[in-house]
């Protein structure tokens, strides 16, 4: 697990460079907001996170729905506290006036769509 990396992954670099290209201007990974979003759109006061399927378990996908087949006492706890921290960052900023966005690494295989649903969030 040491080698998962939690930033840069290939599905965020996607979603930056398509934000890049949209015109839009972001910031990286703020230490002082909850859940350090990928990207953030601070003079908007939004924020977005891209999500691995697997590892904040996306239900919508079946790479979310599986687990591993060994050690199940392990990953059922650590999935599901994923998906608890995920929910109290985005309640988090919500409470602090932020409006958050989740991309899923599977909606990156659409780029029309993607984008689509950017630009309307983005405004």
């Amino acid at each position: 697990m040491a080698s998962v990396r939690s930033t840069d992954t290939k599905p965020e670099l996607f979603v930056r460079r398509l934000v890049h290209g949209m015109g839009y201007r972001y910031r990286l990974h703020r230490q002082n907001l909850p859940g350090k979003p990928d990207l953030v759109f601070a003079s908007r006061r939004k924020v977005i996170f891209v999500h691995g399927c697997f590892w904040h378990q996306h239900q919508d996908c079946r790479d979310g729905r599986r687990l591993p087949q060994s050690n199940l006492h392990y990953w059922r706890p650590k999935m599901a506290r994923n998906v608890a921290r995920d929910a109290e960052s985005i309640a988090a900023l919500k409470a602090g006036g932020w409006h958050a966005l989740v991309v899923w690494e599977c909606e990156t295989v659409n780029q029309r769509r993607l984008e689509a649903r950017l630009r309307r969030f983005l405004g």
